[in-house]
């Protein structure tokens, strides 16, 4: 008997769908444009992250020593800031390294350096951090070692990073709740024509007794139905655009010397299904669940 009313629920629901076709047609249009807008939001979000993550790794400081020190306190220096939390990486910069950096940062003008003694630079180890909001933290702590006679900070720049990367993931989660209203007003409004269009039928059941849930079931199964056929087609779409243009970008010249590599749509496959499928089943149950609501009420 129970398969009997779940084969019934099913049935209904699709015959809804079929039957109703311009209504579930503006269904989907609309759950797919949803989609799709978020699609382009958080693919373009991800790779700004992505981007901004690469970019964290190669900012820290740059811890120097004093002249005198001897290889055993360099040494020494190494491992103390190996044992920091919140050190990602620590590389020795010799003397000769310094003069041969600074010669690259002149450029035209490197000849400058021509007669200047390697010995006036002084060795320094590069420091990379795992997370630039401990910044200061670790600053503190390289401050309070032996032997360390300057730090170069670049805490304007890590500030910036963190910001932006807060900013692109506060506006790709505000887009996505105001989609989510939007959708589940037009979807919502667009059901209750179907249901409308039914209201005898609705009517005559409840008076041979049928519950407000065995009603309102074939209905929440459409709803469910066309979301998860927005959240397939969108995902072709998203997917097949992306590759397209992630192919057409990692080609071109200008994108090959910003040196910046694109997540594959792959790496945000999964995250995608499930945000899609939560959407476009959410957004059913709930658009068919608050269209029933008027023609349920006793």
């Amino acid at each position: 008997m129970k398969y009997n009313v779940i084969g019934y629920f099913l049935s209904e629901g699709f015959r809804n769908v079929f039957k109703n076709k311009k209504s579930a047609f503006s269904c989907l249009g609309v759950m797919c444009a949803t989609m799709l807008i978020f699609g382009l939001f958080f693919t373009i979000g991800r790779n700004l992250n992505h981007a901004i993550q690469s970019l964290e790794k190669e900012q820290g400081m740059q811890v120097f020593m004093y002249p005198e020190a001897t290889e055993d306190q360099v040494d020494k220096l190494k491992e103390d800031l190996s044992k920091i939390e919140g050190i990602n990486t620590v590389t020795f910069v010799s003397k000769e390294e310094g003069y041969n950096i600074m010669k690259k940062r002149l450029g035209k003008n490197s000849k400058a350096m021509d007669g200047f003694d390697i010995d006036v630079f002084e060795v320094s180890y590069i420091v990379t951090l795992t997370d630039l909001s401990m910044n200061n933290q670790v600053y503190d702590a390289i401050s309070k070692l032996d032997n360390v006679k300057e730090i170069q900070n670049k805490s304007d720049t890590i500030e910036t990073l963190s910001n932006v990367g807060n900013t692109i993931q506060f506006v790709t989660f505000s887009m996505f709740v105001i989609l989510i209203l939007i959708s589940l007003f037009i979807i919502s409004n667009t059901i209750k024509l179907t249901v409308h269009a039914r209201r005898k039928e609705i009517s005559i059941m409840k008076y041979v007794g049928a519950t407000n849930g065995f009603i309102r079931t074939p209905f929440i199964i459409e709803g469910i139905i066309i979301g998860l056929l927005s959240g397939i087609i969108s995902i072709l779409v998203v997917g097949g655009g992306y590759n397209y243009i992630a192919t057409q970008l990692s080609q071109s010249d200008t994108w090959q010397r910003l040196s910046i590599n694109l997540l594959s749509f792959g790496d945000m496959l999964g995250q995608i299904i499930f945000v899609y499928m939560l959407l476009g089943v959410g957004i059913g149950i709930v658009g068919s669940t608050i269209s029933m609501k008027k023609y349920l009420e006793v």
